[in-house]
């Protein structure tokens, strides 16, 4: 079986060293480039601790033409960087799975107001498939096959659609009711040495940002079917992973019989998402490490609760990017995932 040439711009951040482990060992693929300023040079063996066949960071000035070369190559760049090098490569005939958030949103004016960049190319938001895998269709899985643009879910979007969208797709909770709590480990910020995320700084507390101004916010509308809600993001003092709580006011004549069912029948046969019995049990200590996204519900009184558990790294970035390219390419939606292992203990 021919393999499948891939390259990774922004290879050294944390979520290109994650994606860069799984394309090395995904059994449909060719790993030809990993791009990196930090790198540059030095060998990814040295890096992921794998057998890259002697592969080293490319800088990323010019990677744009060697990634040509490519079949596909995902971004794991900051939105603007992905702004300036997806229109090429889409040019040159290169697919492109970015997981930055220049193409999620479909309005380029809530771009604007949500990631304070002026939007270079708003034709390319309409074609655009935005994959979340779990929450699709058939009919966008056939779209996601034709893509030459993929763009992959916010790590915070993630975890909140993934718990919310039993209960709004089945019409179980009151319109503007719904309000997301989250909590995220210091890799979501990215790989940036900043005061606010130094050890001194996050060690030992707990602490809420980007207040009604968070750019997942609409992301989360979106993905809901542009539903009205409250999301709060917070940072917590540990590497990596995301535990989210919902919540939502019940509608009058449904009730925890019919809430349970909706989780039971959406993800039936959803490859990564576990519904555990009780919020109880949902932590992330289950999740990091793999791409799975643990979740659960609990109904009284009117009130819903949801909680969702993933890595912000995997299921909510390179894990994601790859179940992507797996159903855009046609092959095991776990191909290159189903070997990840928690990190604990």
């Amino acid at each position: 079986m021919q393999l499948l040439s891939t390259g990774v711009i922004g290879a050294s951040g944390y979520a290109g060293i994650e994606l860069t482990r799984i394309l090395a060992l995904h059994p449909h693929v060719e790993l030809r480039l990993a791009a990196s300023d930090r790198w540059q040079g030095e060998s990814l063996d040295q890096h992921t601790g794998l057998s890259c066949g002697g592969l080293r960071y490319a800088p990323l000035d010019g990677s744009d033409s060697v990634a040509r070369a490519c079949s596909v190559v995902f971004l794991a760049t900051p939105a603007e960087v992905s702004l300036k090098l997806a229109p090429p490569l889409l040019a040159a005939g290169v697919r492109v799975i970015d997981l930055s958030g220049a193409f999620r949103l479909r309005d380029a004016a809530v771009f604007r107001k949500h990631y304070g960049l002026e939007h270079s190319n708003p034709e390319l938001l309409a074609e655009a498939r935005y994959g979340l895998p779990e929450l699709q269709t058939q009919q966008e899985d056939a779209e996601l096959s034709k893509a030459r643009l993929i763009a992959n879910p916010g790590c915070y979007a993630t975890a909140a659609a993934l718990a919310l969208w039993p209960l709004v797709a089945g019409d179980l909770v009151e319109p503007g009711s719904l309000i997301v709590d989250a909590a995220s480990g210091t890799t979501g910020s990215g790989r940036k040495a900043t005061f606010d995320l130094s050890f001194n700084e996050v060690d030992e507390d707990y602490r809420a940002y980007r207040v009604l101004r968070h750019q997942h916010t609409p992301e989360i509308s979106q993905t809901l079917g542009g539903v009205a809600l409250t999301f709060t993001a917070h940072l917590l003092p540990l590497k990596r992973g995301i535990l989210a709580t919902c919540y939502a006011r019940l509608r009058k004549g449904r009730d925890a019989a019919a809430v349970t069912a909706a989780y039971a029948h959406k993800y039936a046969l959803a490859r990564f998402v576990r519904v555990l019995a009780s919020p109880d049990d949902v932590n992330l200590r289950s999740v990091v490490g793999t791409n799975r996204c643990d979740l659960a519900v609990a109904c009284d009184e009117g009130v819903v609760v949801a909680v969702a558990a993933i890595d912000n790294l995997v299921k909510g970035a390179a894990g994601q990017a790859v179940q992507n390219l797996n159903l855009a390419m046609g092959w095991a939606e776990s191909a290159g995932l189903d070997t990840l292992r928690g990190v604990h203990p």
